[in-house]
């Protein structure tokens, strides 16, 4: 195997079958099942849940993950934000010519090792290659298709006095991108929240039956999630800026460029609105997980009929908080 990705890789022909052998049959499939070019997946009845996501990260590699990590985590945390259990995964790889086969297999290690962490099988696979300046090292697609084994959430169901919680401290991710880009001057010793959720969300959803609505705030940041949750379901929220964890060195990073953490990117963190009587029971099994450390309530949703996020200070002045406007940190994932 050449140490290389060259344009024969992607042609179809030998070089190509060389390059699926080596790299991608022995972590991903077996050989009986990797001659085929369709997957089966077993299935019981019950409704199935898809999402797919493409990852353009930059750089590939960061502080507490790559590219092929974050491509797991991020769509199989969208299936579980959803409600339901990932089972299955597809991925697509656009491969630039000279791309190191060495990173390529380490990339593709990190996403079996992630995958069969939560029981995940990834049966079906592409790789193309294209000319040397074409796709800045490697962009990925991936694919995840899941089912509901748990009551499926629904946010219509929101009401006023229910509690707004996040598992951990925000912001995470985005600082490790600025501090890898070394575009900035900024160093940090923060690593990425990359970090699927499954385990964590399954058991909060086996026990808890009032969880209106889960959702992973990743570009746009918390307040841009939570903007949405309130627009779409008509729900005024309001969340206290004193109980937002975030750690002093994002807040240092953000202050330096001029940043909202806010608004900062996440790639491991979940907002959950649960009936008040139950957030004592959700922070308790968020905290039993190491993705949970940090979980606390950051707000509550004070009235139905208005949809407005708004952000409470200190001081107990109020000001309203909108959609991320424009490009703060583009290609986080």
């Amino acid at each position: 195997m050449e140490k290389f990705i060259t344009m024969a890789h992607g042609d179809g022909g030998e070089q190509s079958h060389e390059l699926i052998q080596a790299v991608f049959v022995e972590p991903f499939s077996s050989e009986k099942e990797a001659i085929f070019d369709a997957a089966t997946m077993p299935w019981t009845s019950g409704e199935v849940v898809m999402s797919t996501d493409s990852f353009v990260v930059k750089p590939l590699f960061f502080p507490g993950g790559n590219i092929g990590k974050l491509a797991i985590t991020g769509t199989l945390n969208d299936i579980s934000v959803s409600g339901a259990k990932p089972m299955y995964l597809t991925c697509g790889f656009i491969i630039e010519e000279g791309f190191s086969v060495d990173d390529l297999k380490t990339i593709v290690k990190s996403m079996r090792d992630e995958a069969d962490k939560f029981g995940v099988k990834i049966v079906a696979g592409d790789t193309k290659v294209v000319e040397k300046g074409s796709a800045d090292g490697m962009f990925i697609n991936t694919t995840a298709v899941g089912m509901y084994v748990h009551k499926r959430p629904n946010p219509y169901e929101i009401q006023a006095g229910d509690s707004v919680l996040i598992n951990g401290t925000i912001g995470d991710h985005g600082v490790a991108l600025m501090t890898a880009r070394g575009q900035l001057g900024i160093t940090s010793d923060i690593e990425s929240d990359c970090a699927v959720l499954t385990d964590m969300i399954d058991k909060l959803q086996a026990e808890v039956a009032s969880i209106r609505i889960m959702r992973d705030p990743t570009r746009g940041g918390l307040a841009t999630s939570l903007v949405e949750i309130a627009e779409d379901f008509q729900c005024k929220i309001i969340i206290k800026e004193r109980n937002i964890p975030i750690r002093n060195e994002v807040h240092g990073a953000c202050d330096i460029v001029g940043f909202d953490p806010l608004y900062m990117a996440n790639e491991g963190k979940v907002i959950i609105i649960c009936a008040q009587e139950d957030e004592e029971k959700v922070l308790t099994i968020m905290k039993e997980f190491k993705t949970g450390q940090n979980a606390t309530k950051i707000g509550s949703v004070s009235e139905i009929g208005i949809g407005q996020l708004m952000l409470e200070t200190p001081l107990g002045a109020k000001r309203r908080l909108s959609r991320l406007a424009g490009v703060m940190l583009p290609r986080i994932c």
